[in-house]
């Protein structure tokens, strides 16, 4: 994986895996947004850089859909952070979510809905990393802290990228 200073992200839609396994209280407000906060300088250069940006994580350990494991609320922190709507999807895969993912226009986000609400994320399926994959033109792994595993949108969805890159979080932040 390289890194992304040179990349034409004009009119192209980047698919980042983030790391936003963020703590919840019990009414399920984040306590701590450092780890939203990480991601935030690879989110702003897709950006400026004219592009639109799909940002995939986990949350939790969940071994089937589990509303309290919703990344919903971090949709809504993102937004406040970056002061920008931030499209919420109710699900990481199928028609419906390729079809807004296709829609997306230059400068627009979205997070997709926990990726480990599918077992074959953890399994790291070829077919879910597939998915993931058709719904963007560039793959970005930011997310240092889950980039050990073989997971479908860490390691299976590379496949399916000409290239693929990392940045800022962990580029940056490497001591």
């Amino acid at each position: 994986m390289r890194g992304i200073t040179n990349v034409n992200f004009k009119n192209k839609r980047a698919i980042i895996r983030v790391d936003f396994n963020v703590p919840l209280d019990d009414s399920l407000k984040i306590t701590d947004i450092s780890r939203i906060k990480a991601a935030l300088p690879t989110i702003d250069f897709v950006l400026e850089k004219g592009g639109a940006v799909i940002l995939m994580s986990h949350l939790g350990r969940p071994s089937k859909r589990d509303a309290a494991l919703s990344l919903a609320p971090v949709a809504k922190e993102l937004s406040l952070l970056i002061k920008a709507p931030v499209q919420f999807f109710n699900d990481c895969v199928g028609l419906e979510t390729l079809k807004k993912a296709k829609a997306l226009q230059s400068g627009e986000i979205a997070l997709l809905e926990n990726l480990r609400f599918y077992q074959e994320e953890i399994l790291g399926d070829t077919a879910f990393a597939q998915q993931l994959a058709e719904l963007a033109d560039i793959y970005i792994n930011d997310a240092f802290g889950s980039s050990h595993r073989a997971h479908a949108s860490t390691f299976t969805i590379t496949r399916f990228f000409k290239n693929h890159y990392i940045f800022f979080l962990n580029t940056l932040h490497i001591f």
